[in-house]
């Protein structure tokens, strides 16, 4: 015991004067450790930029983010044999200052706007960036709004989070900012969330002091209309190819919109009753049949005047006569008979 208690001693007075001797130099431990760290760091940037084929950005105080074949820096290292299909973008503040982004479910489009997002990050911490050529005008944030969430402890739904992540974006983003907007308003009613996602897209074009460079990807293919009205907006789609009913995802981001957004045939590959899939086609024909206004045009791009600034959904139209008058018919009050004289009547007005 007593040899024991002596040991213990002599360990501590070992540790007290260890510690003595640490303290003395913590300064110069501190910035060694941080050098290690420093060159640690670069060192991986470099290794990850020679083993992944990564490019040196030009990094400038321009509003322009080119990136040509760009990647995702971590998806295309999680691909099992398959090669990721790499991209290009524009971005300069001016002609090409928001783009739209459609396409179907599982094409990329989240990927695509991710990618753009890390390039940026990692350009401006001193990486190299997954593309084959990258130029890239520093960006003095850069906001998301992507995902779907609640925080229901708080009282808050899934559409009061995406709403108040908006709110932080339009109150914030500056000319120098970059904002990715992945789905806007879907988590309320469609016209409602329609209305709000082109609302955004017009304020981040036009606002003074938030004009900032915006990926905005949508299922609502109303918001590529936009580019008829606001010189800024450009409409991009992830392509896909339609092939015995079923959809080929080709990966690649081209010029112009989309019309279809091939979710059936993405409830399809998720295993959904058949029955389903084939009510579904017959729903979905049935509602596009009405996507058009009374005289024929796309309902949300119709110019409007100075004196009134609202945009109508449904414009108001001429009510022909007849259908005035069928509207007007009271059809528990008639006995077959006068109806047959009616339908008769109806028949010759209408062919006049």
């Amino acid at each position: 015991m007593g040899a024991e208690d002596t040991a213990s001693g002599l360990e501590y007075e070992i540790f007290e004067d260890l510690r003595r001797r640490v303290g003395g130099a913590a300064s110069r431990i501190q910035s060694t450790a941080a050098a290690v760290a420093q060159l640690d760091g670069l060192a991986a940037l470099a290794e990850t930029a020679v083993k992944n084929a990564y490019v040196r950005p030009r990094v400038d105080d321009s509003a322009e983010i080119d990136i040509r074949n760009g990647r995702h820096p971590v998806v295309e290292t999680l691909l099992d044999g398959d090669r990721f299909v790499g991209n290009d973008l524009l971005l300069d503040g001016e002609a090409n200052r928001i783009l739209i982004i459609t396409g179907p479910n599982m094409a990329g489009k989240s990927t695509y706007m991710r990618m753009v997002a890390l390039c940026a990050v990692m350009a401006q911490m001193g990486s190299y960036v997954p593309a084959r050529h990258a130029r890239m005008g520093v960006v003095d944030r850069v906001f998301t709004r992507v995902g779907a969430y609640d925080d229901l402890a708080r009282g808050q739904s899934t559409f009061m989070v995406e709403m108040l992540e908006t709110a932080n974006i339009l109150h914030h983003a500056t000319d120098h900012s970059l904002v990715v907007l992945d789905e806007i308003g879907r988590g309320t009613s469609t016209f409602d969330g329609i209305s709000i996602a082109w609302a955004v897209a017009e304020y981040l074009h036009n606002h003074p002091g938030r004009q900032a460079r915006t990926l905005f990807a949508t299922h609502y293919h109303e918001l590529t209309e936009l580019e008829l009205t606001l010189p800024g907006v450009k409409n991009y789609n992830v392509a896909v190819r339609e092939w015995n009913d079923r959809v080929i995802f080709l990966r690649t981001v081209a010029r112009g919109g989309t019309d279809k957004s091939y979710g059936i045939q993405v409830a399809r590959l998720a295993g959904l009753p058949r029955s389903v899939i084939e009510r579904a086609k017959v729903i979905l024909e049935e509602l596009e049949a009405e996507t058009l206004a009374a005289d024929g045009l796309p309902r949300f791009a119709r110019p409007h005047s100075a004196e009134s600034q609202q945009l109508f959904l449904f414009p108001p139209a001429a009510v022909h006569p007849v259908l005035a008058e069928i509207k007007s018919l009271n059809l528990d009050h008639l006995t077959p008979f006068e109806a047959m004289q009616r339908l008769r009547e109806l028949k010759e007005k209408a062919e006049e």
